[in-house]
């Protein structure tokens, strides 16, 4: 499943055994250039507009990793991470942070809200499919 701009469209089969990555933006075009990347690749994506989009669909499908964008309106990324590495359900799941914040202070802030992993923007395709596999 997909969601774009708050519609939900078809996407492939999201329990399909290959790699279940939610990507979290508030941008459609880094969302559409992401789902391009990883499907080129063979991995199920599940797009969000929103932090509050990804803590409700993670109640219905556990993805294998998290691509979360770090500035985004309501919640941000480090709220977002925050809530999931809280829930027991959740807190396992690796967080990669998509973000052009490059001051050290921010990605400081960022482990210490539960990121796993850094991606900077703009993403590369050979760095994206190397941090979520």
């Amino acid at each position: 499943m997909t969601l774009v701009n708050g519609q939900a469209r078809a996407f492939g089969d999201f329990n399909s055994g290959s790699g279940r990555i939610l990507v979290v933006d508030d941008e459609a075009r880094n969302l559409r250039m992401m789902e391009a990347m990883l499907i080129s690749k063979g991995y199920d994506a599940v797009l969000v507009e929103s932090g509050k989009q990804a803590i409700d669909i993670i109640k219905t499908c556990l993805p294998d990793v998290i691509l979360l964008d770090v500035m985004m309106p309501g919640m941000n990324g480090f709220e977002v991470a925050q809530v999931l590495k809280a829930n027991n359900e959740t807190c396992h799941i690796p967080i990669v942070m998509v973000t052009s914040l490059y001051d050290v202070e921010d990605r400081v802030k960022a482990f210490e809200a539960g990121a796993d992993d850094f991606l900077s923007k703009p993403v590369d395709k050979t760095e994206l499919i190397a941090r979520v596999r």
